[in-house]
């Protein structure tokens, strides 16, 4: 299978991409090992890069593929972002370029949010992004136009 980058709304960056057999791997900096190259991963490490160098997330407070229960169902979730507190505050759903975000694809990631209860939310396909801030008192949430910086969370 041959991977053809599509490019996306994100900034680029200069990752290491190998080639082996049938297959392209990306080198994944805050896991530090060669990971599959699909079109979910190259939103996943595109957006990583967003996060860490525009809008100054510390990588050191970004776990990759958390495992959660969620109905007696282990799950995993893209990106949880955490506070100096060691406190989650961020939950990111990556899909891949071809998938829309769709009301479906956003209750996916509010399911997964359920658990971890954070009050950001956001999912992106590298090419459409939604923000949404969420307030589990009162069971609302409010889209925003842009992430801010992580000092501002």
């Amino acid at each position: 299978m041959s991977f053809i980058p599509t490019p996306l709304n994100l900034p680029e960056y200069p990752f290491r991409i190998t080639h082996k057999d049938t297959q392209y791997f990306i080198f994944d900096e805050i896991r530090k090992k060669h990971l599959v190259l699909t079109p979910e991963e190259w939103v996943r490490q595109h957006f990583i890069q967003f996060l860490i160098f525009v809008k100054k997330f510390p990588r050191s407070l970004i776990q990759i593929e958390g495992g959660l229960t969620l109905n007696k169902l282990q799950k995993r979730t893209d990106i949880v972002i955490f506070n100096n507190l060691g406190e989650r505050v961020m939950v990111i759903e990556c899909k891949a370029p071809a998938v829309k975000i769709t009301q479906s694809v956003f209750d996916q990631a509010a399911r997964y949010n359920s658990v971890h209860k954070t009050k950001w939310l956001v999912v992106t396909n590298g090419l459409r992004h939604c923000y949404a801030i969420i307030d589990h008192q009162s069971s609302q949430f409010a889209f925003i136009e842009e992430l801010p910086d992580y000092q501002l969370l």
